[in-house]
């Protein structure tokens, strides 16, 4: 087979293929509103019919949530497991979109031409990206380099509840040699990027109980133990003076980063200034000693997301609250354990209660460890070839700050390694309003995703 050719079908069809996205796009697969429900059986549908119209045989799935969407067609080289989801976030607040989020449409824009509207970059134009370099690829040979099994589901928005049973029940139609994603982002514009380690995440929340009622300051202002003192003495504890976290046992499993990883991450192109001015920032605020992306991919967090207690309405009200509530994530890396990581923030929290508090913690925590991909294996060498070809510019390994639960899922069930590979860029608003998606990046992608295939097959 030979690459070249596909890569020309590719761009003759073009039009083609975002003529394919904006249809796929018009179906408003909302997963996390019941009322959506019938939508995104009409999206799991689509990409079946789609995926039959490539000459990939597939079949949709009905699960207890959204439908999931299995396809597979045969080939020579390894097998390959492709992975996206169907479903899109909601579009609220619809008054700030500046076009219909499910009429998509084309716009110019400084940075070239955009895909406007929603599920344009999350996920169904990185999707569409695989799709297409494989209907290239069967137009042009009639089938692909490798063998590959297409998996879609329609919940990654809702947080797939019907995800790990569906994995479980149909283990031995999952079963590949390497997981592909595109759901990520490139680390600058222009820029390939694999990413190479995701986050993982701890959640819980507590609550201190003071006083058997709220009181009056006035009468007991003084002598009254006051849970809000008490929730902020305890939340100033978590941390130290550099701005990394001081309970004891948090950072057992955090490990450390290869030397020609973090060459990498400091010759990405990544701007920093850039990147603190989005949020309003003159200078990080992390873990003194270590670089901005260090900080954001390569150690843990502990963050207050939520802290409050007392009175809040209008105007004010001379109370002593009768007890203060707190919210707060931890992010992971490395082998840190969940379970190990709650255990000992508990521990911190409870040690420095004062007399007269008691704590209730939340029954229901959550958690997931953090992914690190092994860049040792040759099909990460040969899609980082791939991609530097198709770009012009040599791909970096990257982190990512947030989770892809999908892929400790891939891990632990189907003891298969995952690789990610996404073209977005930070500022497409995936789950905000006017969403978008730049088309020579969905172009690009296509082609991408074509010589990545091609590369693991050792087709020439």
């Amino acid at each position: 087979m030979n690459i070249d050719d596909v890569l020309v079908q590719i761009d003759s069809q073009m039009q083609e293929s975002l003529g394919n996205l904006m249809s796929f796009m018009r179906i408003p697969s909302i997963s996390t509103d019941p009322s959506y429900r019938k939508n995104c059986r009409e999206a799991a549908d689509w990409l079946a019919s789609y995926l039959k119209s490539a000459n990939i045989p597939a079949e949709v799935y009905t699960t207890s949530g959204h439908p999931m969407v299995l396809g597979h067609t045969d080939g020579p080289g390894p097998h390959l497991l492709f992975y996206g989801h169907y479903d899109v976030q909601p579009v609220d607040p619809l008054e700030q979109w500046h076009t219909p989020p499910f009429e998509p449409c084309l716009q110019e824009t400084s940075q070239g031409q955009v895909i406007r509207g929603r599920g344009s970059s999350d996920d169904k134009g990185q999707l569409m990206t695989f799709v297409e370099a494989c209907r290239a690829c069967i137009q042009v040979h009639g089938s692909l380099p490798c063998k590959t099994t297409f998996f879609f589901e329609g919940e990654e928005e809702a947080g797939s509840p019907s995800l790990v049973p569906f994995m479980r029940e149909h283990k031995d139609k999952l079963a590949a040699e390497i997981a592909l994603v595109c759901d990520t982002s490139m680390i600058s514009p222009g820029v390939p990027s694999i990413a190479s380690r995701l986050r993982g995440i701890m959640k819980d929340e507590f609550t201190l109980l003071g006083p058997s009622v709220d009181l009056h300051s006035g009468s007991y202002g003084g002598p009254a133990l006051n849970p809000l003192h008490e929730i902020s003495k305890i939340v100033a504890s978590l941390h130290n003076d550099n701005g990394g976290v001081a309970v004891e046992g948090f950072h057992e499993g955090v490990g450390n980063v290869d030397e020609s990883i973090l060459s990498q991450w400091s010759n990405c192109g990544f701007d920093e200034k850039a990147y603190l001015h989005s949020a309003g920032m003159t200078r990080p605020h992390g873990e003194a000693g270590y670089t901005t992306l260090e900080q954001q991919w390569a150690r843990p967090t502990l963050e207050v997301n939520g802290l409050w207690g007392g009175y809040q309405g209008v105007g004010s009200k001379t109370v002593i609250p009768a007890e203060a509530h707190c919210k707060f994530t931890c992010r992971l890396v490395g082998d840190m354990d969940p379970d190990h990581v709650r255990k000992c923030i508990r521990k911190h929290v409870n040690d420095r209660l004062s007399d007269d508090v008691k704590i209730t913690w939340d029954n229901e925590p959550e958690g997931s460890p953090a992914s690190v991909m092994d860049v040792n294996r040759p099909e990460f060498a040969l899609a980082r070839k791939a991609l530097s070809e198709e770009w012009g510019r040599e791909a970096v390994f990257t982190g990512m700050g947030g989770s892809i639960p999908v892929t400790r899922f891939f891990a632990d069930i189907l003891n298969m390694e995952s690789m990610l590979v996404g073209f977005a860029q930070d500022d497409d608003a995936i789950h905000s309003p006017n969403e978008k998606y730049n088309v020579n990046n969905f172009h690009k992608g296509i082609r991408s995703w074509a010589r990545i295939v091609f590369a693991i097959a050792g087709s020439k």
